[in-house]
């Protein structure tokens, strides 16, 4: 069993910038994807962006050009720059990875809370 801890969520204002991390309990180099996603109250959980074991990348339309997804396999790590957050980013965080493709993600973090809020 594989365990996802995120961190580095937190409070902060219009405008500004914040990095998570996704720390796996194994090595992340035979995941087929990692990504993150994000749920708001009210709202139905969204694919932020995700990558691939061959570090091909995907964002959402509403955070391409502002965050930046990457991994480190040698410290079994992905993370999530985010920049230019703006309030509508506010949202529990979760990371995920999978281990085949085109399945369902296997294995999901506790999430992290971003609020953008000045």
């Amino acid at each position: 069993q594989v365990q996802l801890v995120e961190s580095g969520g937190g409070l902060v204002q219009p405008g500004g910038s914040l990095r998570l991390s996704c720390a796996a309990s194994r090595s992340i180099f035979w995941f087929n994807a990692m990504g993150w996603y994000r749920q708001a109250p009210g709202e139905e959980r969204e694919l932020v962006a995700d990558i691939t074991s061959g570090t091909s990348t995907n964002y959402a339309d509403s955070v391409k050009g502002r965050f930046t997804i990457s991994r480190e396999n040698a410290k079994n790590t992905m993370y999530l720059q985010m920049n230019s957050l703006k309030p509508e980013d506010t949202a529990v965080y979760y990371c995920a990875a999978r281990s085949y493709p085109y399945s369902d993600y296997d294995y999901w973090g506790q999430g992290t809370q971003v609020t953008v809020s000045s």
